[in-house]
């Protein structure tokens, strides 16, 4: 089984970074495609570098198309992840979807941390449906850069910011961030509830996915696109959207 880690910004020590969990997660036999796009933000952290993103995501799946079992999202705002399932012929899983929906197999109610702003993913978790469990959101004052550069400073300002949601009421805790995969290990002994791995959740939903061997939807939204002629993209996102 191939699966494909796609990073949704081109800061390549966050692919690594994201690789790695990947493979502490998957199967014996499952192997981890690391990718970044060729152009878009270094870091997505604005409504404006989301969109940006989302085109470099389809055309860097695009070119994966065929030669991949499933993808997971690198991207924590699950970025672009309805159009990448409709034009992508295998599974595909974002990964902060994959440990929202790990969490309620947990518990009652959830939390997230991530680094920065949270807004973005009160929205995120709505349009999952998921907002009726979510128990807070927390989010700690340090970059994604920061995290790589000093991991011990970040670790203790996200338990600090696990305990407030904790005392919220979650049950269990998202780590809502790309660049915060793998910190789970380094943390939880510290946490008093379980800590959920985006990518490694991602990683192990898709591999069962790949297991039940779903078919393609042939109709619906998730049908994919046939006859479709967009200009300016790369050849290989024009070809899937033409059929």
């Amino acid at each position: 089984m191939r699966i494909l880690v796609a990073n949704a910004n081109t800061t390549e020590a966050i692919t690594e970074v994201c690789a790695a969990s990947a493979r502490a997660a998957c199967s014996e036999g499952t192997e981890v495609v690391p990718a970044t796009p060729r152009f878009g933000p270094a870091v997505i952290s604005t409504r404006a570098e989301n969109a940006v993103a989302a085109h470099a995501l389809l055309e860097l799946l695009a070119e994966h198309a065929g030669s991949v079992d499933a993808v997971v999202l690198a991207v924590s705002h699950d970025t672009a992840l309805d159009a990448a399932r409709q034009v992508m012929p295998c599974p595909v899983v974002g990964m902060t979807e994959a440990a929202c929906l790990a969490a309620h197999m947990l518990g009652a109610r959830f939390g997230l941390v991530t680094l920065g702003a949270t807004e973005m993913y009160r929205e995120l978790i709505a349009r999952h449906g998921l907002s009726a469990r979510l128990a807070g959101l927390a989010g700690v004052d340090v970059t994604p850069p920061q995290v790589l550069a000093d991991p011990d400073v970040a670790t203790e300002k996200v338990r600090v910011a696990i305990a407030g949601l904790v005392e919220a009421g979650a049950d269990s805790i998202v780590l809502g961030g790309a660049a915060m995969a793998g910190m789970e290990p380094r943390l939880r002994d510290l946490s008093p509830v379980p800590l959920l791995d985006g990518i490694a959740c991602a990683v192990r939903l898709a591999e069962a996915l790949v297991g039940l061997r779903p078919a393609k939807p042939r109709t619906g939204t998730m049908a994919a696109p046939r006859g479709r002629a967009v200009s300016g993209v790369s050849p290989a996102l024009a070809a899937l959207l033409l059929g």
